[in-house]
């Protein structure tokens, strides 16, 4: 059996394990948080290293790719740089190809139901591809990253804008301590309304289901969400709040939807290179075994 273990800096209250059945191959899949401890995170892939078949990077990502450049996070690579044997992903590959047509499958499924077309993507920086799809299909956006990472309240409405900002401030920002970019450990389980009204003016919700949810208001009714890592709890807290549909870009076993890191860490142990893979490999495996995104109605 094959043993897929996604270490990740979020709340220990979202861990999961499941075996699944893919490709005719059992695989046991297991997400541990570490609860914002970076230490015990870094910790853990240095004991599993060699015990299991992938790794995946939850929490966080390695860097961010921007318009074809490489940005990477410093805090986020020194997790894994104790790790020799076993191969290590944070789903970059995945969202590249998922997210990259993510506009599109909500367009030839639900797409007659949404107006405005007008996205909102709390921070694009870690998913430029889900951004460019969106932007690609015609789509109004509000780019929330100077507002929801930095505080400052100036929506980015442009994919020029938003690569001007990412080569000024990326190689700054990602010096930076993760804790102060991205919400980790039991900060994940709080809501901090911000933004209403980017909320407000948008039909879709795009982007990392944590940032989605750490800063929604107390009504989204008719909204779409486009997201990937959902538990039950999420789902129920949407629903709650009048989402009409939650489009998650993996699929969802047993009530929630792992992420990208966790999918691509899966792919990678199915295929047994003992290394990550390159992404003609990644299309033609997601291909093969029919993974893809799912359209959940909420309402």
């Amino acid at each position: 059996m094959k043993h897929v273990v996604s270490i990740s800096l979020g709340s220990s209250t979202r861990d999961k394990r499941v075996t699944i059945t893919l490709g005719g191959e059992t695989i046991l899949v297991e997400r541990i948080g570490t609860d914002g401890d970076a230490r015990r995170a870094a910790q853990l892939y240095r004991e599993l290293d060699g015990k299991v078949d992938a790794f995946g990077v939850g929490g966080t990502d390695l860097g961010f790719t921007v318009a074809g450049r490489f940005y990477p996070l410093r805090s986020a690579r020194a997790l894994v740089a104790g790790v020799s044997r076993t191969p290590v992903v944070d789903g970059a590959g995945i969202r590249q190809i998922i997210e990259g047509r993510i506009a599109q499958f909500v367009e030839q499924t639900i797409g007659p139901e949404i107006q405005p077309k007008r996205v909102l993507i709390p921070s694009a920086v870690d998913r430029y591809d889900l951004a460019l799809s969106f932007s690609e299909t015609g789509y109004e956006m509000i780019v929330g990253d100077l507002g929801f990472a930095l505080g400052v309240p100036i929506p980015v409405r442009s994919m020029r804008t938003l690569r001007i900002l990412a080569r000024l401030l990326l190689p700054v920002m990602l010096q930076l301590p993760l804790e102060w970019l991205y919400p980790t450990g039991k900060k994940q389980e709080e809501v901090v309304p911000r933004f209403p009204h980017w909320y407000a003016w948008a039909t879709v919700i795009a982007g990392d289901c944590l940032f989605i949810r750490r800063h929604m208001p107390e009504r989204m009714d008719g909204k779409v969400i486009v997201t990937n890592t959902t538990t039950e709890t999420d789902v129920a807290a949407f629903r709650e709040r009048g989402v009409r549909y939650l489009v998650t870009s993996t699929p969802r076993v047993e009530g929630r939807s792992f992420g990208t890191n966790v999918l691509e860490a899966v792919l990678v142990a199915l295929a047994g290179k003992g290394r990550p893979l390159t992404r003609p490999e990644l299309e033609a495996m997601l291909a093969d075994l029919g993974l893809g995104p799912q359209v959940q109605r909420l309402e």
